[in-house]
């Protein structure tokens, strides 16, 4: 459910909150290319085109001082399980940090009585991100965020998690999506979040559309930015 890594002097955790089949992915990826482009593809890169596995990873950061968690999965059940097998009680962690709002990153966030899975943490989102999704009706929002919204504090480009974490303004997916810059030690990270969805299809091929992103030119131009970005 977990796997551990050294960045600098941070400890990298990525969790797998949960997994489920999709069917028919050409539905959701590529939906700008030919049936017959999408199945070469695939077939080139040794998966099935008539189905593909979705995993939902929230990521863990600790700098040895904060335990900080980037998103909260689908549902408490799944983000609670998964931060105690990595060796962390849900108390332990002192921030959590929202990429964006869709439901399989804001889900794990509080239980249908409204308690919050993580309630020792701050909590901190992208400003515009947060000013999208408060200025409509979803249900997800409003059952998950708004009851918090005095909880966070917001973010813009460039600002800063604490020092050597910081966002990268990654609009696309959605209107306020964020990445985060992880630096430690001379060591580098970019969490992408959903800029990339797809180990093959958003990442050889980031002028795929993508059925779930908002703004599908501007998440493929983000998407080829921030791949520049993480390949230089």
């Amino acid at each position: 459910q977990f796997r551990d890594f050294v960045l600098g002097d941070f400890k990298v955790t990525t969790l797998l909150a949960g997994s489920r089949p999709v069917p028919e992915p050409h539905k959701t990826f590529g939906l700008n290319v030919d049936e017959a482009t999408f199945n070469a593809v695939s077939e080139q890169n040794f998966i099935p085109a008539d189905v593909a596995q979705f995993f939902f990873t929230p990521t863990i950061i600790n700098t040895g001082s904060e335990v900080i968690l980037f998103d909260t999965g689908l549902d408490p059940a799944g983000i609670t399980a998964a931060v105690t097998a990595a060796g962390y009680a849900t108390d332990d962690l002192t921030h959590v940090v929202l990429t964006h709002m869709h439901g399989d990153h804001i889900g794990g966030m509080a239980d249908d009585t409204g308690a919050l899975t993580f309630g020792n943490a701050a909590y901190i989102t992208g400003q515009t991100e947060f000013d999208h999704w408060a200025g409509q009706e979803n249900d997800g929002f409003n059952a998950k965020v708004r009851p918090f919204a005095d909880r966070f504090t917001f973010l813009s480009d460039q600002g800063e998690v604490r020092s050597g974490i910081s966002a990268v303004f990654a609009p696309g997916h959605t209107p306020g999506h964020m990445a985060f810059r992880v630096e430690s030690g001379g060591k580098q990270l970019l969490l992408m979040a959903d800029t990339a969805n797809h180990y093959v299809y958003s990442l050889a091929y980031p002028e795929w559309e993508v059925r779930f992103d908002a703004d599908k030119t501007q998440a493929a131009a983000t998407r080829k930015t921030l791949l520049d970005m993480a390949a230089a």
